[in-house]
């Protein structure tokens, strides 16, 4: 009887009522675990919301004084971590940053003959990354060879600082280390560049290096330098700066200060030559669409100059700051560096203005005369932002950055690269968020663009250096000052279109159909003055008596 009682108390636990019974505790169980599971989720979305609204901790003091980007990336290490990488040594097709770039005069000889008389004959090699900049101006041989403009500093140089101090000391103001940290004081600047640009390199560069950089007694800059903490005498004398070791502060490449502000990282633009450029082209007719800012001042009252820094629009910004420096200006002693954008954007508007253009002293506008034939010439720098500004993505407003500088994931924080490269480097995030096509595909499309413009280069060379030759030939054979003012106007055109296009660094890429419109016209003027110099040359052709065959099947 026992063993039965037990048996039914046995069963009586596994009857439907203790089922019932087990049912409620089981799904307390459950969403017990499932709000924990929540919350968790809840407090990491949380935590990465706040982490990427507040992307950084202010641990280090920066002012405007600031050049030395190092105290920066303790604030900003994301954006730090990405821009020292700027040292990187990476090779594309078309530009870089290798090490030791070989001589685009070696590469291509006819450089020699377009820039002769001019220093680019000398030493003119591919461009390197950001973090080269200054270095490689501090030890080329244009530098070492020949005198050059203090002006070259604008854009190679952390230089907004040494134009505040110059500018105060020119003002009757005090520069001391706190005063220059203060605060950004345009007038000051503006008055500090217009004395740099005065000064030859080395005088400049000097003052570059008696400016404080923010951290005193770091030996050492971040990027390579031509002066270096380590330099030697010998390698100080050969970049022709006497004694700049004996000076206190450090040159920097371009740095954080010169594209944000150090009270809340926003992007700016400092540059004095781009300020007063892009005021001219706000002033001007040429249609800017890609630029809608500017289109809206000009519906305004117009009572103040175009500001980019006050009008301009976060994405355009972010190729305002790019075209600081990645742009056609006039670089010398004789005159303030200026970007020539009265008229527009395009070659011929830019060429317009510098036609139109007189020096101080009375003397019309000219870069050098040509080694060869002696005809007043124009130099074209690096006009990125002007081709660009004809081109089918600025059109579709992309800016420079978002290609250049592409944004990048940092855990929960998005992040614009520093690491400023070709963006054949990083298609994926540079070109596959617009364009949804395979990695070979896009990479097969820029090869073909640049490959076409190659050719084009190399036509309108061939076409030049037949130009030089021919006008060789008729000076010999006794042309006159008249006929051959004729023949340099010829020169002068054709050799700064092809200059144009042959600096620029995309190689056609930022606006192709405008790139091989503007090498078409080099070749049409190179020739043009070939013929004029043959007709020069050769005898008066006799008349023919021969009758002109009609043209048959063409309406009346």
């Amino acid at each position: 009887m026992s063993e039965e009682k037990d048996t039914s108390a046995e069963n009586s636990n596994t009857s439907p009522r203790g089922k019932s019974l087990m049912l409620p505790v089981i799904l307390c169980v459950v969403v017990a675990v499932v709000t924990v599971g929540v919350a968790v989720l809840l407090m990491t979305i949380f935590e990465h919301k706040q982490e990427a609204r507040q992307p950084y901790v202010r641990l280090v003091d920066v002012n405007e004084a600031s050049t030395d980007p190092v105290p920066w990336g303790t604030n900003w290490p994301y954006q730090f971590d990405s821009y020292r990488r700027s040292v990187d040594s990476t090779k594309t097709e078309h530009g870089g940053s290798s090490a030791m770039p070989a001589s685009k005069l070696e590469q291509d000889p006819w450089l020699k003959r377009l820039y002769s008389g001019y220093a680019f004959s000398i030493d003119y090699r591919e461009a390197r990354g950001h973090a080269y900049m200054l270095h490689d101006q501090e030890v080329t041989e244009r530098v070492t060879k020949r005198t050059q403009s203090g002006a070259c500093l604008h854009c190679h140089a952390s230089v907004i600082p040494t134009y505040r101090r110059l500018g105060m000391i020119s003002l009757g103001e005090e520069p001391t280390p706190e005063n220059l940290a203060e605060d950004f004081n345009w007038p000051a600047v503006m008055e500090g560049f217009r004395v740099s640009s005065g000064m030859t390199y080395a005088e400049a560069h000097a003052e570059l290096l008696k400016t404080p950089d923010g951290t005193p007694g770091k030996a050492m800059s971040l990027f390579p330098s031509g002066l270096d903490g380590d330099a030697s005498d010998e390698d100080i004398e050969s970049a022709a700066i006497i004694d700049a070791h004996h000076m206190m502060g450090e040159a920097h490449p371009v740095s954080c200060v010169d594209c944000h502000s150090p009270d809340d990282m926003s992007v700016r633009v400092t540059r004095p030559g781009f300020m007063e450029g892009i005021a001219k082209l706000a002033e001007s007719d040429d249609p800017v669409p890609h630029l809608p800012s500017i289109e809206r001042w000009r519906q305004g009252s117009r009572k103040q100059p175009y500001d980019p820094n006050i009008n301009a629009s976060r994405q355009e910004m972010r190729s305002f700051t790019c075209a600081q420096c990645h742009v056609e200006y006039y670089c010398a002693t004789k005159e303030t560096l200026f970007f020539p954008w009265d008229n527009g954007l395009k070659v011929e508007q830019i060429e317009a203005t510098f036609d139109d253009h007189v020096f101080p002293d009375g003397e019309s506008f000219y870069d050098w005369k040509h080694g060869e034939t002696g005809a007043k010439v124009y130099k074209a720098q690096h006009p990125e932002f002007e081709l660009w500004s004809q081109g089918i993505h600025a059109r579709s407003g992309v800016s420079c950055a978002d290609c250049h500088m592409p944004y990048e994931r940092q855990g929960a924080t998005k992040v614009s690269s520093h690491w400023v490269q070709s963006p054949m480097l990083n298609i994926n995030n540079a070109c596959q968020t617009c364009h949804n096509v395979p990695e070979s595909e896009l990479r097969e499309k820029v090869a073909t663009i640049q490959g076409r413009t190659k050719k084009m280069i190399q036509r309108a060379a061939v076409a030049m250096t037949d130009m030089l030759d021919a006008m060789h030939e008729a000076k010999a054979a006794g042309a006159t000052e008249e006929q051959m003012a004729e023949l340099y106007e010829l020169q002068k055109k054709a050799m700064w279109r092809l200059d144009f296009i042959s600096s620029e660094n995309s190689k056609g890429f930022h606006a192709d159909q405008e790139a091989v419109r503007i090498l078409g016209e080099s070749i049409d003027y190179s020739r043009q003055a070939q013929a004029m110099a043959n007709r020069i040359r050769a005898p008066k052709a006799p008349l023919t008596k021969a009758k002109a065959e009609p043209v048959h099947g063409v309406t009346k």
